[in-house]
């Protein structure tokens, strides 16, 4: 079939061109060339358009007169119009697509003999064949693996799959990829849209006035600098390029193919033979000292497309027999210009560490050894992504859940093997070789399994396909040929075993999810879309894999995946799997109901029931007649029993509720005290169909509305709770006779809290009507409203009344105490120039020399603290007092105060450098009064006077976050700092304050307030904990630093981080293995496990923390039953087991924010629903680590549970303000908005920790530092900085070392500038040296971008065909630029990349810490503010917290995952502090029922 057809023209192109060869306009040669050259420009194949450009290039150099040049062009044009009839019996299948008659004059005539035997090759093509060739000299034993070919004409690549084995199951298909009728068919399409886009690209790049004036009717005025410089038309390398290298020329006694095949130095026949003809095999050999080379004699790559696109390459070599393994010259036949090669293939890692490689031509398939000395740095290239692919394939199948930064950390820390030509991989390699990377990964997954996850959708390949551009689906019919090879990769057999799970979690998870198996059946099950995307997925159905079979066209069921196993899409699974998990948390569903309970009245219908009462009634008060019983239809409901109650909707279950009071009143009347069921909570349809929870609902309504009576049992805890773990054998707690209900918890709807039931003392007529939740919300109305006390009757003054005492929200405010107002509350006299919201675009940039920066359009920097708001005003009460109304008495409705204000070191003049100094807790006092009102107070604090302290400033400080102290005064009118005045020291003067009863009242309140937080209290029993998959330990530190438990045990699989847990707690015991295994041991009564480490036993344990990793199942798509079967065998599965087995006071489960919303919340509520089921109080909730102290955005889900008895802690109110962008903390569960029980949102009683106070006192280093042990070299700055050294003893410091990044990102690295918000696209495109002694080159822009268009110079802005509109093109791929050439690549889908190689702001805070800092990683602004380095370990450190006391253990990379994978130890310390309040509470609790115990026994 002709590779070519003649150009299809539209009739008007044809009549014109008609007229203009007839003459009929008159015009001169030159004028008619040039009107015809004007018409043809875009329907010109490319290999016309190449000839045409180097004519015009010859006639501009004036190596052609303007006569020869017409005339030139004219054949060119002639043949262009006729190609098809001359050409096509010529174009025979394998010949390139270049016509060989002499047009390009430096093509050397090819031998007779040659084009004829190429002619007979070609009639005979060697068709697929089965195992490399043996011949009978071959004595080696092993045969040559079935190979992988990439063959001209066929849109193929290669695949390794052959190095890889996956299960034993797979199928060994020897094959070999060959040029078929079928792919040849594709190719003419393929061809023809390669050349269509050639031509557009050579259009875009001549600047010939005629194109100018061409189709497109708007002309944009090019300079001329800007015309991207000329390609080789065949190996489209760029011809003014350094790297371009000429072959050097064969020596005088190398032969030509035929003759160097019948050399007796490689036959392998006994002279009686006849030759080779008689084998249908094609002759193996071995060659060593190779070079390729186009036509042009270029050295050009083999694997870049160009043989799939028909374009010769030749290669000269020596040649060696097959059996000799000896790369040296010697013995081999010097051969020159073999080939043109039609096709290049794989074969496997010949025993392991190399790929074979190979060519074949139409004579001989060679198999390469080693290159020439000019051709090896190409050569390398080609090792290089065939070792790399391996690598990338065999640590994805072990590593599923492995982020970019885990591979590029894989990648880095790989020694290539000996004798390839490179030393190290780099980030730069990857990307380099991603699309073959990829398309290794895609076949990789064709062959596996349907029921396997694909490994193209692992994260990391997700990443890597975005910041490559990455083209899918690419090798399209290729894969139907595509091998599948058993392998030499052994699955990974390590890694978490199947879950040890107690009976109870077991049965959760189990009966659940069969329940919905059968749900989705009944509904057809998920269907699988097809996508249209790509090719690959337009196949038909092949009819015999097992979903096909299912399929209801081949006779099947319909019920499983309706989508052939054939028919894997990778577009679709890539897409599928970033749906599953781009739900931004800030814009989550619009759709949200109130959280309040919306009263029932509504939506109840009246029953025909009849109603009687039973008895007299008990009490009379008013009009209403109390009774204690009444009869409905034929039962007898009394006060205390419960109720069901019809819904107007009938597909809505039965609403619930006990009767508390029952009276009449014209009308017969009840008190309903509402139950709530699962399926209204957030456990949903994870809940129990019988268990009902208490709510603070209730309301009046007629006894009409009655269905009937139900059973509602109180379902209380066991005595023997504790000791009951791992033995409840049933989820069922009680029998379903559609009349019997039981609960055992609380729920607080709005905070999604589940709680013991309050407790309820009856009073005298709670007999008969006794509503304890009528009552909890008197009390509570009565506690938020304002109150007045303690009348100062001496102090009356005009219209104003003053009082002593005032409350709010259940607490008592006195004169003399602090309190903290929001902070628009006052201003001060001092106007602080706040940070300006600069914009930090330039204007005035040389766009040729910054040619991304245009990219910066928005003025929001990530990381930047411009939106933090202020943290809370404090000031001191100095007056407490109402207005009088017109008949004299006050208006307690609203109660002022007068206060002092106090400034914090930042509103002083001294500004932001002011508060960097000074302690956090350091006010100065001022005599500035201002009037609040009380509704405003946000809370009480504790301000000091330094000297009167009777301990140190620090004691004073450790006491609780609400304690500050001033030393000074500060007069804003002078802008001057004095000694506070007398009235301001009395105050806290411990009562001993001079002058009237005012003063004693003060002195007073001021004690009295010490003594709140001076802890009187009994000390906390520390907590005896088992921290699981604890890391390195920060969630343990924290506890410890709030002083609430002991880590005794501590479970950590990765060895690392297990050392450092053990260096920073020597008193733990640290099992360094599988939690699974541990549990089975404990359970099974083991005492000790193997290495006769004592096992914690039941009753040890009081408190479970632990982050379990949520591997395989963390997207936000429904569950479906791979994902599931992975749940259910996944470690927060074996955590929660447990929690059911030791059943420890307190548990506590951090994970990431997204947790909460994984699988439409359903891991949130089968976790929540397991620890309902055993019995615990229970609640979840997003806190933001950035406000508790670290300079880092951290959003992280915990889930708290308390056994029955103790105290559900509550979610820490914020410490300090942080960016608003960074804490949307609510959560939406079933288009139900929930929050924690966080009152203060986003104010903060201390200001935001900055970059600047968190490390800037840390001496310089250098790229790559790796000095384990430095001094300070000076001393700390800020008051974070003084609190994370310590009080060490030798102030060394330890762990800032960097990761020592390759020379090319070292040098990027050195080119970003410092402003704030700097990052890749502030970098020049320039040249630069790097220190290993090579180049970078100038990134070139030569394509026009439809997005973006031109820059202010007229200059391209596109780095690939891509930017028009077209397919990628492989050969627009560039490396070693100092711009990343992938980021202008993919970054208009891509926000522009922002962020990658971003600077840290001194004034703004660290995006979240992550495990691996990588510059081109998904969190990419990690590079020092000042120094040309990404951050070190101690940066990171400190960014979570940690003190630099803290150890971690490994190498550079081993210490960054600790710090990244850790909880930031002053988060899990306030959360500590949390829980220790409900420790001392329930103390408190039991010390007052102890007491009252032994008064009713001295009664007695």
């Amino acid at each position: 079939m002709p590779t070519r057809t003649s150009l299809s023209l539209p009739e008007d192109v044809k009549e014109r061109l008609q007229v203009l060869d007839e003459g009929g306009d008159r015009l001169t040669d030159e004028e008619c060339v040039k009107d015809k050259l004007r018409l043809l420009q875009e329907f010109l194949l490319a290999d016309t358009q190449d000839q045409l450009k180097i004519l015009e290039d010859k006639l501009k150099s004036s190596e052609l007169t303007t006569e020869v040049y017409t005339s030139e062009v004219k054949a060119v044009l002639k043949k262009a119009l006729g190609v098809g009839k001359e050409d096509g019996a010529e174009q025979n299948g394998h010949s390139n697509g270049l016509s060989e008659n002499g047009s390009h004059k430096d093509d050397g005539v090819q031998e007779g003999a040659m084009e004829s035997q190429e002619e007979d090759a070609v009639k005979s093509p060697s068709g697929p064949r089965g195992k490399g060739r043996r011949s009978k000299a071959d004595a080696e034993p092993k045969k040559s693996p079935a190979s992988t070919r990439v063959t001209r004409n066929s849109g193929k690549q290669p695949t390794i799959l052959s190095m890889f084995s996956r299960v034993p199951k797979r199928k060994s298909d020897d094959l070999i990829v060959e040029t078929t009728h079928e792919n040849k068919e594709e190719k003419t399409e393929e061809d023809v849209t390669e050349n269509v886009h050639e031509e557009k690209r050579l259009k875009t790049e001549t600047e010939d006035p005629v194109t100018e004036n061409s189709t497109n009717g708007k002309v944009k005025p090019v300079s001329t600098a800007k015309t991207p410089p000329p390609k080789c038309p065949d190996c489209r390398q760029y011809l003014d390029d350094s790297d371009l290298k000429f072959f050097q020329g064969d020596p005088d006694d190398a032969l030509d193919e035929p003759e160097m095949l019948t050399d007796e130095r490689l036959s392998l026949f006994d002279a009686n033979e006849d030759g080779f003809e008689s084998y249908e095999d094609l002759p193996q050999h071995k060659i060593t000292n190779f070079s390729v080379y186009d036509k042009r004699g270029h050295l050009c790559p083999f694997d870049s497309g160009l043989i799939e696109k028909n374009v010769e390459l030749y290669f000269s070599c020596a040649v060696k027999p097959i059996y000799d393994d000896n790369p040296c010259m010697d013995g081999g036949v010097p051969a020159k210009k073999l080939g043109p090669i039609n096709a290049w293939w794989i074969t496997g890692f010949d025993g392991g560490e190399k790929a074979l490689i190979g060519f074949t031509t139409a004579f001989a398939d060679y198999i390469l050894m080693d290159p020439s000395e000019e051709y090896s740095a190409i050569f390398a290239l080609m090792q290089e992504k065939i070792y790399m692919s391996k690598i990338v394939v065999e640590f994805l199948q072990k590593n599923q859940d492995a982020t970019y930064e885990d591979l590029l950390n894989k990648i880095e820390t790989t020694v290539p093997p000996a004798g390839l030509n490179f030393n190290r991989f780099t980030e730069d390699t990857l990307l380099r070789h991603a699309q073959f990377v990829v398309e290794q990964v895609e076949s990789y997954d064709e062959a596996g399994d349907s029921d396997e996850q694909p490994i193209i959708v692992t994260p990391c390949m997700r990443d890597l396909i975005k910041l490559a551009g990455v083209t899918l689906g690419k090798r399209r019919a290729a894969r139907r040929q595509s091998i599948r090879h058993p392998t030499k990769i052994e699955k990974d057999i390590k890694g978490p075993t199947k879950a040890t799970t107690t009976k109870l979690v077991y049965q959760i998870f189990d009966t659940f999810f069969s329940d919905q198996i059968d749900q989705n059946s009944k509904e057809g099950g998920i269907k699988r879309q097809r996508c249209g995307v790509c090719e690959v997925c337009q196949a038909p159905d092949c009819g015999k894999c097992s979903a096909c079979q299912d399929m209801i066209k081949f006779g099947g069921s319909g019920r499983t995946k309706q989508a052939c196993q054939k028919r894997r899409c990778p577009n679709m699974a890539v897409k599928e799997a970033e749906d599953d998990e781009n739900i931004d948390e800030d814009d989550v569903l619009p759709l949200l109901k109130d959280t309040k309970k919306t009263s029932k009245t509504k939506n109840k219908k009246q029953t025909k029931n009849k109603l009687s009462w039973v008895g007299e009634p008990i009490k009379t008060e008013g009009r209403k007649r109390y009774y204690m019983k009444v009869r409905v239809e034929n039962e007898v409901v009394e006060v205390g029993d419960c109720v069901s109650v019809s819904p107007a909707d009938p597909s809505h279950p039965l609403y619930l509720a006990r009767i508390t009071a029952l009276w009449e009143d014209g009308e017969k009347m009840f008190h309903a005290h509402w139950f709530c069921r699962g399926t209204d909570t957030v456990l949903g349809e994870s809940s129990d169909p019988l268990e009902l929870f208490l709510v603070d609902d209730c309301e009046d309504m007629q006894l009409s509305f009655v269905q009937g009576r139900v059973d509602v049992l109180y379902k209380a805890p066991s005595e023997n709770w504790f000791m009951e773990g791992g033995m409840i054998d049933d989820i069922k707690v009680i029998e379903d006779d559609g009349k019997s209900f039981f609960y055992q918890l609380w729920y607080e709807p709005g905070c999604a809290r589940f709680e013991m039931p309050p407790k309820v003392m009856l009073s005298e007529d709670g007999k008969y009507k006794f509503c304890a939740n009528c009552i909890r919300h008197k009390e509570q109305h009565v506690q938020d409203t304002p109150q007045v006390f303690e009348l100062l009757k001496d102090e009356e003054r005009g219209t104003k009344v003053f009082y002593a005492l005032a409350t709010v929200k259940g607490e008592q405010f006195r004169v003399g105490d602090s309190v903290y107002l929001p902070p628009d509350a006052f201003n001060f006299g001092i106007k602080v120039a706040s940070p300006v919201k600069r914009s930090h675009r330039k204007d005035d940039v040389d766009e040729d020399l910054y040619p991304e920066y245009y990219r910066k359009s928005s003025d929001y920097i990530k990381g930047s603290n411009l939106d933090a708001p202020e943290p809370f005003r404090i000031g001191r009460i100095k007056e407490i007092f109402c207005s009088k109304r017109s008949n004299g008495k006050p208006d307690t409705t609203e109660i002022k105060l007068r206060l002092y204000k106090f400034y914090r070191p930042e509103n002083t003049h001294k500004g932001p450098k002011g508060a960097y100094h000074s302690d956090i807790n350091q006010l100065y006092w001022s005599d500035e009064e201002v009037t609040v009102n009380m509704s405003e107070v946000q809370g009480r604090c504790l301000v000091e006077y330094a000297e009167d302290l009777v301990e140190s400033v620090q004691d004073y400080s450790k006491r609780g976050p609400d304690c500050f102290y001033f030393l000074e005064a500060y007069n804003s009118k002078t802008k001057s700092f004095e000694d506070p005045p007398n009235h301001a020291r009395s105050a806290v003067n411990k009562g001993k304050g001079k002058g009237k009863g005012k003063g004693k009242g003060k002195g007073k309140a001021a004690s009295q307030e010490s003594q709140d937080v001076e802890p009187q209290e009994p000390t906390v029993p520390k907590l005896r904990t088992l921290d699981v998959f604890s890391g390195c330990g920060g969630l343990s530190e924290g506890f410890h630093q709030a002083g609430i438990s002991e880590t005794h045990w501590a479970i950590e699989m990765w060895d690392p981080a297990a050392q450092a847990f053990r260096l920073n707690n020597p008193g733990t015991t640290v099992f360094t293995e599988d939690c699974n295994v541990l549990l089975k041991l404990v359970m099974s009564g083991e005492k000790t496990n193997s290495l006769g480490q004592k096992l914690p036993q039941k009753g040890d344990v009081e408190m479970l923390c632990g982050g379990p990793p949520c591997q395989g199942f963390s997207g936000m798509n429904r569950f479906n039953s791979r994902t599931y079967s992975k749940f259910k065998n996944s470690l927060v599965v074996s955590y929660l087991s447990y929690c059911d087995y030791y059943r420890p006071k307190y548990f506590l489960l951090e994970n990431v924010r997204n947790f909460v919303s994984f699988k439409r919340s359903m891991v949130l509520k089968l976790t929540l629903r397991c620890l309902v089921r055993m019995g615990y109080q229970c609640t979840f909730g997003v806190l933001q680590a950035g406000q508790y102290g670290v300079a880092q955005t951290r959003r992280r889900a915990i889930i708290l549970a308390a056994a029955p008895g103790e105290k559900l802690p509550r979610y820490p109110e914020p410490l300090h303000v942080f960016a608003p962008r960074a804490c949307s903390l609510s959560v939406v569960v079933d288009e139900k908005k929930y929050f924690s029980n966080v009152t203060r949102g986003n104010g903060g009683v201390y200001r935001t920790i900055t970059v600047r106070d968190t490390m800037s006192d840390l001496p310089e280093i250098r790229n790559g530092a790796a000095a384990l042990e430095i001094s300070y070299n000076g001393e700390p700055q800020s008051w974070f900085q003084r609190h994370i050294r310590g009080s060490q003893y030798q102030p060394i410091l330890r762990d800032h070392i960097c990761k020592d990044m390759s020379a090319l990102v070292a040098a990027r690295m050195r080119h970003i500038p410092l402003a704030p918000g700097s990052d890749w696209r502030d970098l020049p495109n320039i040249e630069v040296r790097l220190q290993d002694g090579t180049s970078t080159k100038k990134l070139r822009y030569s394509h026009s971008d439809k997005k973006n268009g031109r820059s202010g110079t007229g200059a391209l802005k596109g780095v690939c065909s891509c930017a028009e509109g077209k397919p990628c093109d492989p050969a627009d791929r560039q490396f070693n630029t100092l711009i990343p050439w992938c980021l202008p690549h993919t970054g208009n889908r891509h926000n522009h990349w922002a962020g990658l190689y971003g600077r840290l702001e001194w004034d703004g805070f660290f995006s979240t810490t992550v495990t691996n800092p990588e510059p081109m990683g998904k969190q990419g602004r990690v590079l020092h503010p000042e120094q040309h380095r990404v951050v070190s370990v101690r940066e990171c450190a400190r960014s979570q917290g940690f003190p630099d006391t803290y150890r971690f253990f490994g190498n550079v990379l081993d210490k960054h995952r600790q710090v990244g994978n850790a909880v930031p130890p002053p988060l899990s310390k306030a959360i500590g502090l949390e829980i220790k309040k409900c420790v001392l509470e329930r103390m408190r609790e039991n010390a007052t029922e102890s007491v009252k115990q032994e008064k009713m026994e001295v009664c007695d």
